[in-house]
């Protein structure tokens, strides 16, 4: 289905046109209906399917068409984390360049001028408020803002939301919101938890499901069975110039992502990288937004090699050109692995996942397997333990 097809504003349009963007993806084409119709909405759909834009684009033209206070904040959407608040404000300005409603994002980690801004957009009627669950409670409860004129209500990533111990305080927000308000709620899994929330604050919500998807074949998987004490040195051989000119058939290797199961490794590794020489920069929750930004920026501007991360990159970034994502440790969660090596990849190009799997990981990995209905091919690869290396000798546990 073509977006035109739909009875979207012709100002949407004209922004769906200049973007290119001319094709909707099925999650789109299930939920804009839906939402244009004034439904409660839980739509199951992974990172990466046009989630954002399923939502966004009948937000902006329900606004324009519907009788709501200018005066008033009239949307609210929440997401787990500040990177995809960011990223959906970004998103925000590209699909309503041209239509007259305000936007502020709201989250933490910022200095004092950056609050101001958030405080005065939610005290004084920005139409929208693209918030995390904490600092959006927070601003409530210092200046106790007027609700009265929210018409909806989206909550992005909810699964995410819950996992990250935010359901108290999403209770505490959709409590203040008028009792017709829509609401529409993203995730990329449904556990119980997220159906009993459902429950408890939708009107006989539909539900659109499109399934997890398999990683595209456009996705090299390969995976290196190993002890935990050689993986540190094993990923400074593959980042090596040798390594990549035998190993890999992609681009050459100017991006790349690490995942690692805690912050604390995430500093360890990144140090280890950095003492052989590889340009490699840290992610994760303890940095100050602004040094997050400072670092997705260089990564995205090819100005660091190397990211090394939490799950805090797994979902909600975009990148486009990166040709390789290791997982240093196997994620525990198959809908996690397939978050993460969905990284690589993407806009057309190839792109080639490494998982490193030791004794302690191969349940788990088999798990992934399953999940996937295939054996993920191991590499033959020289395994050269270095003990000296920090990150080498930590117990591999995840979060």
């Amino acid at each position: 289905m073509y977006f035109d097809e739909l009875p979207l504003s012709d100002d949407v349009l004209d922004a769906l046109w200049d973007m290119h963007f001319d094709v909707c993806t099925p999650v789109q084409e299930k939920t804009i209906p839906v939402i244009l119709d004034g439904r409660d909405v839980i739509s199951c759909a992974q990172t990466g399917t046009g989630k954002t834009a399923a939502y966004i684009l009948p937000l902006l033209t329900n606004l324009a068409y519907d009788n709501h206070d200018p005066d008033k904040l009239n949307a609210i959407i929440m997401a787990p984390t500040r990177e995809l608040a960011q990223q959906i404000d970004q998103q925000m300005e590209g699909f309503g360049f041209y239509v007259p409603f305000s936007s502020v994002a709201i989250y933490g980690g910022n200095d004092g001028g950056t609050w101001g801004n958030q405080t005065n957009g939610i005290t004084k009627g920005a139409d929208i408020v693209i918030a995390t669950p904490g600092r959006l409670l927070s601003l409530i409860n210092i200046y106790s803002p007027d609700f009265s004129g929210v018409k909806y209500f989206i909550l992005d990533e909810a699964d995410r939301m819950l996992d990250m111990g935010f359901y108290d305080d999403i209770m505490t927000i959709v409590r203040k919101l008028p009792k017709d308000c829509q609401k529409i709620m993203f995730s990329a899994t449904m556990p119980n938890d997220i159906r009993k929330m459902a429950k408890a604050v939708m009107n006989n919500p539909v539900e659109v499901k499109i399934a997890v998807s398999r990683p595209p074949e456009a996705i090299k998987q390969l995976a290196i069975d190993l002890n935990e004490a050689e993986k540190t040195n094993t990923i400074v051989q593959l980042l090596s110039f040798d390594s990549r000119l035998s190993t890999f058939d992609s681009s050459p290797l100017n991006k790349v992502i690490i995942f690692v199961g805690k912050k604390q490794r995430v500093k360890e590794l990144t140090q280890a990288l950095k003492n052989k020489h590889i340009d490699a920069r840290p992610m994760h929750s303890d940095l100050e937004q602004k040094e997050r930004d400072a670092v997705m920026l260089d990564f995205r501007n090819g100005k660091v090699q190397v990211l090394v991360a939490t799950d805090i990159v797994a979902r909600g970034i975009d990148v486009d050109d990166i040709p390789l994502v290791i997982n240093y440790d196997v994620p525990r969660d198959a809908e996690d692995y397939v978050h993460r090596i969905g990284r690589t990849a993407r806009a057309e190009n190839n792109g080639t996942a490494i998982t490193l799997v030791s004794p302690a990981d191969k349940r788990f990995f088999q798990k992934i397997e399953r999940f996937l209905h295939k054996h993920i091919k191991r590499m033959n690869f020289p395994k050269i333990p270095d003990q000296n290396t920090p990150a080498s000798n930590t117990e591999s546990t995840q979060h």
